[in-house]
């Protein structure tokens, strides 16, 4: 059974703002190096053994990744399917604005200059069977967005759940690829 790994981005002034970044290019505050090189060290001490580190192009997930490679010794190489979603209009506004709630709920509907979340998902699960047939374990260091993608193709989830999902800068889960069905997820 291979594994892929997922890890979020450190953290940016956005994120410590509240404010969306999507597929803005938002660079890490000093916290987020600081997260980044950690979690390398963690890598490590947990004994994670991974033929090599897929980012996202964005510079906030590229500068984690490269931290983690330079302290692992895993190659890295860039992903453009693990850039953000681009969530238009609703970028640089609150997180937990009233109408962006509201606006994750359509599935199917682009955000105005944005992309909807099945093109996303779309993009994420080609890469995620991709990864799969390879027999290649893999990092994926990306952004909020892009874990709930992945955590949906390993579970079930409702919308709600699905809207609700996400994980802290610099987290750490582990998927399992099983047989013929997608596995599951460890912390």
């Amino acid at each position: 059974m291979k594994s892929v790994y997922f890890v979020r981005h450190g953290q940016t002034v956005w994120n410590v703002e509240n404010k969306i970044c999507g597929a803005t290019d938002i660079e890490l505050t000093a916290l987020g190096h600081e997260q980044a090189i950690e979690t390398g060290k963690k890598i490590l001490e947990k004994k994670i053994e991974a033929d090599v580190i897929l980012y996202s192009p964005l510079v906030r997930a590229k500068d984690t990744a490269l931290h983690i490679s330079e302290i692992t010794g895993i190659p890295a190489k860039e992903e453009m399917r693990l850039k953000e979603q681009n969530f238009g209009k609703y970028e640089s506004t609150a997180r937990d604005g009233a109408k962006f709630r509201e606006a994750k709920k359509q599935f199917v509907e682009r955000y105005e200059g944005g992309e909807s979340m099945l093109q996303l998902a779309q993009r994420v699960y080609n890469l995620l069977d991709e990864v799969k047939a390879s027999g290649k374990t893999c990092i994926l260091v990306a952004h909020n967005g892009i874990a709930r993608v992945v955590q949906s193709y390993f579970y079930e989830m409702t919308n709600e759940e699905y809207a609700a999902f996400g994980v802290d800068n610099c987290a750490i889960l582990q998927y399992e690829f099983s047989g013929e069905e997608n596995g599951g997820a460890k912390a």
